[in-house]
């Protein structure tokens, strides 16, 4: 009996291990273009990229990705990476299968899952030809000789194969609220919100063990990085109950609010690469932010 349950228990260990090893793409999965950095660069404003990985600007405005911001975080310090394309620090040597197993499945091109600070459970959501073409953006920026700093991470936390028991609960690429399918305003919204712009990462409540509680979407909660709180973004009374559509809108693009007051915090990096967007874009935006669920 002890043996049988030796066996058992040996056989669930394996195949825990094969179920959460870490599973990408091929290169047959994906299309073969060589990307619009047009449309790439405003993927770049959509999700903020500039905000975590450059904390400047090079003479002639680009940013510079070379990443080292911390985010303090209850399960440790997270180091933001060196994404430019240096080939030796940052990710000059991807191939375009490597970035998009990267933004999609979160795993690195050494087959290692990567922590979900890095916040690809919303970048799953992107297709495949805007990740190409936000490669393509991003391969045209200034090269950054720097190396990012490691992880400090607390136990069991520093155990990276533990993500892949994550992702099994927290990785699903399909989108979180459901819009008509004929309303192409909503329908972009959505992509924006719940894909690139990755708004819930630090506008919805998470769980013990780091994962959005998805049945309270965009209802506001402790701040990732531990001080303060982030709003309610929902049509709720304590969220957006009081803002139009065009009030959205309007903010996102200057930063002013209803009440004439102006953005703060880390929302500050967020409105200015929103700005960048088109103003359909920020209306889709405002639309769908006005059609979800209301949320205490």
């Amino acid at each position: 009996m002890k043996r049988l349950f030796a066996l058992l228990l040996v056989a669930a260990v394996v195949v825990t291990f094969i179920v959460i090893r870490p599973a990408g793409l091929k290169t047959s999965d994906l299309p073969s273009f060589p990307g619009d950095p047009v449309n790439g660069q405003q993927l770049f404003y959509a999700g903020g990229c500039g905000s975590c990985h450059s904390s400047s600007n090079d003479e002639a405005g680009m940013p510079l990705l070379g990443g080292g911001l911390e985010m303090k975080t209850p399960f440790g310090v997270f180091r933001v990476p060196n994404i430019s394309p240096h080939s030796t620090h940052g990710i000059g040597d991807w191939s375009t299968l490597d970035f998009v197993n990267a933004m999609h499945h979160g795993i690195s091109p050494a087959n290692q899952h990567y922590y979900p600070a890095f916040p690809y459970a919303s970048y799953s959501r992107m297709t495949f030809t805007d990740l190409i073409d936000l490669k393509s953006w991003i391969d045209k920026l200034p090269e950054v000789d720097k190396a990012s700093g490691h992880h400090d991470l607390k136990f069991p936390w520093n155990l990276r194969f533990g993500i892949g028991l994550w992702k099994l609960q927290n990785l699903k690429p399909n989108f979180i609220i459901p819009v008509g399918t004929t309303d192409q305003q909503l329908i972009r919204g959505r992509y924006l919100v719940e894909g690139p712009g990755h708004c819930g990462e630090c506008h919805t409540p998470r769980n013990m063990m780091g994962g959005m509680e998805t049945s309270r979407w965009l209802a506001g909660g402790p701040s990732p990085e531990g001080e303060g709180r982030v709003p309610n973004i929902t049509p709720h009374k304590n969220g957006l109950a009081n803002w139009n559509a065009s009030d959205i809108e309007y903010y996102l693009e200057s930063g002013f609010t209803p009440d004439f007051d102006t953005v703060g915090g880390s929302m500050v990096k967020v409105q200015q690469n929103m700005a960048h967007l088109s103003k359909q874009d920020r209306a889709a935006i405002a639309a769908y932010l006005k059609t979800i669920p209301s949320q205490p």
